[in-house]
């Protein structure tokens, strides 16, 4: 497993007014954790954004160096952002011991392009971003790969199809799917409105021919008398 080292600082100050104090001169304030113990510490706000910002969504394993010359090793377990700026306000970590099994969230991510969406139009579908492993800290995969290529559409990958190292026991439930093929959204066409023909009115030439006709029964009446 990838590790880094990060140069940290152990603190005194504490409470809001301290962090943004720390924030002011460029510091992050950060808690590192261990079984029910922690320790305040502090971090260049600039190398800490760094290791997160080259690091995100991978699980890379921290060597935190101090002045005094202590190094721990730690994972990463949050962090807090500001809603607005983006800034990063506080980290919270977990020490590590290279003997110890530790359980841990690691990403999925998918490799190559569905048969069912290059040849059918099919669309992906991801229900699962992430599993929960155990493992020694040395053997925690950065992020898992899935290969998604030979999937058609109603077909999908689940937790048991996953192929990992020795060693890393996967605690999610092995029949929760990962990702699926479903087929694409056909849009119905509403059928065409049926418009009632307009009344036709009576030609002129009828209308005149009746006339005619009442007239030449008139003058039969009158020719009688």
């Amino acid at each position: 497993m990838e590790r880094i080292t990060i140069n940290a600082e152990k603190r005194e100050e504490f409470g809001k007014g301290a962090a943004r104090n720390l924030r002011r001169k460029n510091m992050t304030p950060a808690i590192l954790y261990r079984g029910g113990d922690s320790l305040p510490i502090k971090f260049s706000q600039k190398e800490l954004a760094q290791f997160i910002n080259t690091t995100a969504g991978e699980q890379v394993m921290v060597n935190l160096q101090f002045a005094d010359g202590e190094s721990r090793l730690a994972l990463i377990k949050d962090y807090q952002l500001d809603p607005i700026k983006g800034d990063l306000l506080h980290a919270d970590f977990f020490e590590v011991s290279l003997t110890e099994e530790i359980k841990v969230t690691v990403h999925i991510t998918t490799v190559g392009e569905a048969i069912g969406i290059k040849r059918d139009g099919g669309i992906l579908q991801y229900l699962l971003r992430e599993i929960e492993v155990e493992c020694l800290p040395d053997r925690i995969p950065g992020h898992i790969k899935i290969d998604i290529s030979g999937l058609e559409i109603g077909q999908s990958l689940h937790v048991s199809d996953l192929k990992l190292e020795e060693g890393i026991k996967v605690l999610t439930d092995p029949d929760e799917v990962i990702v699926n093929i479903i087929a694409p959204v056909v849009e119905e066409v509403a059928p065409a409105e049926v418009v009632a023909a307009p009344e036709v009115a009576e030609p002129e030439v009828i209308k005149k021919g009746k006339k005619e006709e009442v007239a030449a029964v008139e003058e039969k009446e009158k020719e009688k008398k």
